[in-house]
């Protein structure tokens, strides 16, 4: 080979050599936990293939200097190769036992820089004593400053190589294995140019005239340079090749366990997060307050912590009218405020729909405790800004609860739902403070959903009706359904307990399906009888939003073969003006089913004269706070003319509602009232009752007129034939 292309070799060989020490070091250190059999066999196979390299590396660097072909073969004694293999395999192992050992970062690189460069002295010492013609080798011109250079070009390069794999500033930067194949083409770089700078430097006399003879008779061949060159590159090949797969084995692990570990934490931060508003959920929360339970100790100051329980008002309304996209605007700017006003060592939660929490560590004082909730207020009661550009304006209810004042810390989220609850029925927009009452209250709500839950299927809620009376006639124009419970316990539950309950804790749906179906079923059971009786409902808020009611209707009204003409909806004045394009619409949609509609409780909300003309209800029923104040207020009379009025000139029917004494009935119809409903005609009664009743066997109440007795008799007879009560209620329209 000529020395053109042999000092590049040389380069090349001592540049891969030397980079497989840097890689299958890697690897080794990346085996502690592995079994000793796999250590050893990637230690011995480091060994051979530096071995390998650095022989390969001399052999063509000599066959570059002016020396007879032949020198390697000859000069190389088996002592030198001995002696060689073991210095090798020595610095190798050295390197790779200080690899593994826990010591500090700049110390295992110290050690490693001085132990490399200690062993490539070492090396090219015992190699170039080997190069001795077996005589005296003071004719040779290699010495300490020489050498000098050379090692301190290896240090540098073994220095640098080591700070690019575990200097800070790199450990952190990622790209790892882009920088251990830097730190190897480093490492090796550097010992071809001080192996180069070392051969260049080596002067060596001429051989004596006794190894002249000796090479002309065992002399290996021109290719033995080139053949010890090539198995030295295919040990090298075969050691790169194998610090590859494993270099690259190693990175696919680990970003598999980086995909694997940002995977869990994602899974962690869904599993304690709100997916809406991305803050934390209810899991989290109790966590933190956990975390913050146990530093504040078992024997806490006053006021250690502070857990406020907020409740939205109005916001179902904003939701159902604009749609979800306007309602998840809410709850995201809501969530915000609130974030806004928590300090750092604070939480605040969203525990689902429009709930959230507020932990408050050490507040210190219960006036501190509402000066936040006041803040709340004062945040929330903000306006909002829909992405339609409507701006609407919330409220929320807040219990709160402070620790160890108010109860066990297991408690306290539940503690501050009934305090919650207390501002709510306390008119919202406020706070209230937990009191040992309140937990009486949330056990019996929870006893009462638990029972509700069962109330159906175990047949304890009833139906019961309250007759209607024409004004001028005395006569029934149709009952209104009231629903009632009977519990196996408790006995009757007024409906203004349960009713509540139910609506709160996601009943209201079943229940107010059931009384449809069941005011349809004994519809029928009247018809079969031989009595039509118009018999009218109370739809709730709930019920009005929900996507299948006119569906329920048809079918309710289809199954049991009734007259839809005979079945009122009623709904109070105030859901009606809850949403007005919702209502309109389901409204809308209710009398095109055929069903009759009507306005309850009119009086009491603010009604659009221009909205309420265009809903197709035919009735209103005036509130009976007016008719129970109309002998005694003039206000009261003068709102229920006016309503009289108002509605005979839209072309409705007007019902009072709580008519109770006789001067009440005369006020009423001397106003032209149609209807009126109440205690002085009927109380509520079972519908086997109101059979007798309006068959005239069975009653207790005076009658509305002098000659009521034989119009009621008379009117009961209509009830029977076919055609009677038709005419009766048509005239009464």
């Amino acid at each position: 080979m000529s020395a053109s292309l042999a000092w590049p070799a040389c380069a090349l060989m001592a540049l891969l050599g030397v980079s497989t020490v840097a890689l299958l070091g890697c690897s080794l250190r990346r085996m502690r936990s592995r079994d000793r059999l796999t250590v050893l066999v990637w230690w011995l196979a480091s060994v051979c293939c530096v071995g390998a390299g650095l022989w390969g590396s001399w052999a063509l660097g000599l066959s570059a200097l002016s020396v007879p072909v032949s020198l390697p073969a000859l000069a190389f004694r088996p002592s030198s190769l001995a002696a060689l293999a073991v210095v090798a395999a020595t610095v190798v192992a050295a390197l790779h036992i200080v690899a593994r050992l826990d010591w500090p970062e700049v110390a295992r690189c110290a050690v490693h820089t001085l132990l490399f460069s200690a062993g490539w002295a070492a090396m090219f010492e015992i190699a170039r004593r080997g190069l001795s013609w077996g005589a005296a080798t003071t004719g040779t011109v290699f010495g300490l400053p020489t050498l000098l250079p050379s090692v301190a070009l290896i240090a540098a390069g073994c220095a640098t190589a080591l700070w690019l794999v575990f200097g800070e500033r790199w450990r952190h930067a990622g790209y790892v294995l882009q920088r251990l194949w830097l730190c190897a083409a480093t490492l090796g770089g550097c010992h071809a140019a001080a192996l180069i700078l070392s051969l260049r430097a080596l002067q060596l006399p001429p051989p004596p005239e006794t190894f002249a003879a000796l090479a002309g008779h065992a002399a290996p061949g021109a290719g033995t340079l080139e053949l010890v060159s090539g198995l030295s590159a295919v040990l090298v090949a075969v050691g790169l090749f194998a610090s590859w797969l494993d270099t690259h084995a190693h990175t696919r692990n680990r970003e598999l366990a980086s995909s694997l570990n940002d995977a869990n934490r994602r899974l962690r931060d869904q599993a304690h997060s709100d997916p809406l508003t991305r803050m934390p959920n209810r899991l989290l929360f109790e966590e933190r307050m956990a975390t913050a339970l146990a530093t504040v100790g078992h024997d806490p100051e006053p006021a250690a912590l502070a857990v406020m329980f907020i409740d939205l008002d109005g916001f179902k309304p904003v939701n159902d009218s604009f749609g979800h996209v306007a309602g998840d605007t809410v709850l995201r700017e809501i969530g915000r405020r609130l974030q806004a006003i928590a300090r750092p060592e604070d939480t605040v939660a969203r525990v689902g729909g429009d709930e959230f929490l507020l932990m408050t560590v050490r507040p210190g004082h219960e006036a501190v405790a509402a000066a936040i909730a006041q803040r709340v207020l004062e945040a929330l009661n903000e306006p909002l800004v829909l992405p339609n550009d409507v701006v609407v304006n919330l409220s929320a209810s807040i219990g709160i609860v402070l620790y160890p004042e108010h109860g066990h810390h297991a408690k306290m989220i539940a503690n501050a739902d009934a305090a919650m609850y207390a501002a709510k029925r306390a008119g919202g927009s406020t706070y209230a403070f937990f009191e040992p009452r309140m937990e009486l209250d949330a056990r019996e709500q929870l006893a009462l959903q638990n029972d509700l839950r069962h109330a159906i299927e175990r047949h304890e809620l009833q139906l019961y009706y309250q007759p209607k009376i024409h004004g001028k006639s005395g006569q029934i124009t149709g009952v209104e359904a009231l629903l009632r419970w009977q519990h196996p316990v408790r006995g009757f539950v007024s409906p203004g307990i349960f009713i509540p309950v139910a609506e709160r804790f996601g009943l209201i749906g079943a229940i107010g399906n059931w009384v449809i179906d069941e005011a349809c079923r004994q519809m029928s059971e009247w018809r079969k009888q031989g009595l039509r009786m118009r018999v009218a409902v109370n739809l709730s808020v709930h019920q009005l939003r929900q996507e299948d009611l006119v569906q329920r209707v048809r079918i309710a009204v289809d199954h049991f073969r009734i007259d839809p003409a005979l079945l009122t909806f009623e709904i109070t004045e105030s859901v009606a003006m809850e949403d007005t394009q919702e209502t309109l619409h389901a409204f809308s949609q209710l009398a095109s089913a055929g069903v009759s509609l009507a306005i309850d409780d009119f009086g009491t909300g603010y009604s659009s004269l221009s909205y309420l003309r265009k809903l197709p209800a035919r009735q209103l029923k005036i509130d009976q706070s007016f008719v129970q104040d109309l002998g005694s207020s003039q206000d009261a009379l003068a709102v229920v003319d006016a309503v009289i009025k108002l509605a005979h000139a839209l072309g409705l029917h007007v019902v009072a509602e709580g008519v109770e004494t006789a001067r009440q009935r005369d006020i009423l119809l001397s106003l032209q009232c149609d209807e009126l409903q109440g205690y002085l005609f009927a109380k509520p009664m079972a519908s086997r009752l109101l059979t007798l009743w309006a068959m005239g066997e069975s009653r207790t109440v005076p009658h509305t007129a002098p000659d009521a007795n034989s119009g009621r008799d008379d009117f009961r007879d209509s009830l029977y034939s076919p055609d009677g009560p038709d005419t009766v209620i048509d005239a009464l329209q």
